[in-house]
């Protein structure tokens, strides 16, 4: 059996009504500006750009490191004709921040823009910037072993592709999803020489409980978290230095259909250690971190760690705009010490499901403190104060950054940020309501906003006090003000 997971959807053609976009011609109001920073985004800009240390050209060293090339087409096509990837896509993401893009994300996407075949150690190579995740490839006694095979099969196999170009034609001998997250499994189809899961001819293998995490989250909540995908990832944006620039995580996730061929074995408890075409790996499961199925593992031969989707090189999300239950950070944190203890003085390089890799044993440790520190920092100060008596929204406008945060790029909010993980963490432990009464049972958003465009005198007011408010640089009341609008008549 193939569960085929389909990504082009009709819903794309409802997307204005999901979207509340507002015809507003019949309004006298001036248009926004489209392409420009405002002096407000301008000002804020400029003061991060003072606010870190940009000439520390550690990170780009490193995703330069083992470089051997890439594709010599920028287009990957689906079987069906369509562009699935173009690696020349963010070709414009060179130099200085335009005025337009905060420099710490104009940072992050020109390492993310890297893209290629990269050697981590002699026999583990990485296939990065063909997709939002990384591709990595172990050789074997036989074959190749692959880990996470990216979104949709065509990226997949353009990946597998272009290491047989630089590193020789070998067959795939293992598969291993590190966690039940679309982006590390959607592509397998291009990797495996049969659609047909009764027939597969090697091991895929993939953390406890993925099988059922990876269809409950696609599945059963799959149309839902597909149209709030397109919010959270931009997927309709063009690219630009006034529109998309990138993830955080990754560029974006690679455009077709995502397939799943359900592993031939899950890693319990008691597979501590598994010997794949010769490689030994030491297996750590890790659910109920960044997925509710994950694991990470060291190779002894190699004295490399990979940590998954647990480690990355950003602040994740405890609650991802998509929609999904919301992570553990404390869980989360305590895996990532686990990882400190058991490995930290025995990995010579870490590498992970998303990013570039970190070499030498001091750089390891230090990575995996502060994100260790990151989730620990949000739940343990959200908590502190919860119990003090603030509500979830009060909280999050009062937690500032730890001091690390102002040194490591790694574990900046380019991906997640301390707001909404804040909230997620109140959530966690609390539910939806942040204690306040007399917001338990508010009015829904069309009866609620028609109150409010009338309170503030009428459609055509409300509208001058937002414009008001977006040239001030008060865009969060801006766009409250128009999201009523919005509601109240669309």
């Amino acid at each position: 059996m193939t569960i085929k997971i389909i990504q082009k959807m009709p819903w794309l053609l409802c997307l204005p009504l999901y979207l509340g976009l507002v015809d507003s011609s019949a309004q006298s109001w001036p248009k926004p500006p489209v392409g420009k920073a405002t002096a407000s985004t301008q000002t804020f800009n400029h003061a991060f750009s003072h606010s870190f240390d940009f000439e520390d050209t550690a990170d780009f060293e490193a995703a330069q490191r083992g470089f051997l090339g890439s594709a010599d087409d920028p287009l990957i096509l689906n079987s069906d004709g369509s562009i699935a990837w173009n690696l020349s896509a963010y070709e414009f993401i060179t130099g200085d921040a335009p005025k337009t893009v905060n420099p710490s994300l104009w940072r992050q996407a020109k390492l993310n823009a890297m893209h290629g075949l990269y050697e981590v150690v002699d026999g583990i190579w990485q296939v990065r910037g063909f997709d939002l995740a990384v591709m990595t490839l172990i050789r074997g006694e036989t074959g190749w072993i692959v880990i996470d095979p990216l979104t949709t099969p065509a990226t997949a196999k353009a990946g597998l592709a272009l290491a047989n170009q630089y590193l020789g034609d070998r067959p795939v001998s293992a598969i291993i999803y590190t966690h039940s997250h679309a982006d590390h499994f959607g592509g397998v189809g291009g990797i495996l020489p049969t659609q047909d899961q009764n027939e597969i001819p090697i091991p895929i293998i993939g953390p406890e409980g993925f099988s059922e995490a990876a269809v409950k989250e696609n599945l059963m909540a799959g149309n839902a978290m597909i149209r709030r995908s397109v919010l959270q990832f931009g997927s309709l944006l063009p690219n630009g230095s006034s529109h998309h620039v990138g993830s955080g995580l990754g560029q974006r996730l690679s455009m077709g259909q995502v397939g799943l061929m359900i592993p031939t074995h899950e890693v319990s408890a008691e597979d501590k250690t598994m010997t794949l075409d010769g490689v030994v790996f030491e297996f750590m499961d890790a659910a109920a971190t960044e997925a509710p199925a994950e694991l990470v593992f060291f190779l002894p031969q190699f004295k490399a760690l990979c940590g998954s989707e647990v480690v990355s090189r950003n602040f994740h999300n405890l609650l991802t705009p998509r929609g999904a239950k919301i992570r553990d950070a404390l869980r989360w944190s305590q895996a990532i010490d686990d990882l400190i203890v058991q490995y930290g003085d025995r990995a010579a390089v870490l590498f992970s499901s998303h990013h570039w890799p970190t070499w030498g044993s001091e750089n390891i440790t230090e990575l995996l403190t502060n994100q260790r520190d990151r989730y620990r920092h949000v739940h343990d100060q959200t908590l502190r104060l919860a119990n003090q008596g603030f509500t979830m929204h009060e909280i999050a406008e009062t937690l500032k950054e730890p001091m690390f945060a102002n040194d490591d790029f790694s574990v900046r909010g380019y991906y997640g940020t301390l707001k909404q993980n804040s909230k997620a963490v109140y959530q966690f432990y609390f539910g939806w309501w942040d204690g306040v009464p007399a917001n338990y049972h508010r009015h829904p958003p069309e009866a609620e906003s028609k109150r409010y465009v009338a309170a503030m005198g009428g459609v055509d007011a409300a509208g001058q006090q937002g414009i008001q408010a977006f040239e001030a640089g008060d865009y969060r009341w801006a766009a409250t003000i128009f999201n009523h609008l919005v509601f109240a008549d669309p």
